[in-house]
């Protein structure tokens, strides 16, 4: 988006088939790889969003989502701050995507809000978050305070600081939370982190109506299960791999690219009414 708030459509890319078009694999380690994710990225959609002269922060930024997002922020021309802890990782991709700077940080650090809210934020990628499968009756204290540390209270301090930020520069901004489809729905082992994202809805629409007047606009994405590498391990047993591509209508895994596609939408003026809603990415699974 230019200063003027006019989206730029640059030419249609060639017809591709979906898959090729929507999938991004994203190994950081390998600059092969990160070039192969670019190239993939570029593909993503016919139309290309000018998001130049945009500051955005992407959080949990070095692999998955996270990398693949800062990849599709870039490549539609806004700067992009890339923040997580693996120095090794955000360095790759910055030698690859020029426009993507490395945050080498931990969100959870008492210094980190304040550290943001004193720079220039239009856009925040609000996704930093974990998820540790687990019965209910099974979950250990550990687990459950540090989910709730970084799902949530992490997430809202990291929101607030961009807020502030935001105001400060009064320009309004874009901040999108990244939740989960279980933050509209429930599921075996997974209670700490239903609660989590489900809180992250709810913060959703509170900051939507909170922050509308001044032309902060908050919206979440809500993925169905994604080929990354927090659920590697998950989508490598044959039998869950079954049961997740059985509750998904359209039959195949997300894949990164189709949730870097809905944020930019959600970052560009073609969404300038939206705000408070939650772009669910599951192919069908909530619908059922």
């Amino acid at each position: 988006m230019g200063s003027n708030g006019i989206v730029k459509l640059l030419k249609p890319a060639h017809h591709l088939d979906r898959g090729s078009v929507n999938v991004i694999t994203v190994h950081i380690d390998e600059e092969l790889s990160i070039q192969t994710a670019i190239a993939k990225e570029k593909q993503m959609s016919g139309y290309k969003f000018d998001l130049g002269g945009q500051q955005a922060i992407v959080t949990g930024a070095s692999k998955g989502l996270g990398a693949a997002i800062a990849i599709a922020l870039a490549d539609c021309g806004a700067r992009v701050l890339a923040v997580a802890r693996s120095e090794e990782e955000l360095r790759a991709m910055a030698r690859r995507q020029p426009l993507i700077e490395p945050w080498v940080a931990d969100i959870r650090a008492p210094s980190f809000a304040s550290e943001l809210a004193a720079r220039e934020v239009d856009i925040l990628i609000n996704n930093a978050g974990m998820n540790r499968p687990l019965p209910m009756a099974d979950v250990p204290v550990e687990v459950l305070d540090e989910m709730l540390s970084l799902n949530i209270r992490s997430a809202y301090l990291v929101a607030q600081a961009a807020v502030r930020s935001m105001l400060r520069r009064d320009k309004g901004g874009c901040i999108i939370n990244v939740t989960s489809q279980m933050g509209h729905v429930g599921s075996p082992n997974r209670t700490v982190y239903c609660m989590t994202k489900h809180a992250l809805e709810g913060l959703t629409k509170a900051m939507a109506v909170e922050l509308a007047a001044e032309r902060i606009r908050v919206n979440s994405v809500a993925p169905t299960f994604v080929e990354t590498p927090m659920t590697e391990r998950m989508l490598a047993d044959p039998a869950f791999l079954s049961f997740v591509e059985r509750m998904i209508p359209l039959g195949r895994i997300a894949q990164p690219g189709d949730v870097s596609a809905a944020v930019l939408y959600l970052c560009s003026p073609l969404a300038a009414m939206v705000t408070g809603s939650s772009l669910v990415i599951d192919g069908g699974w909530t619908a059922q």
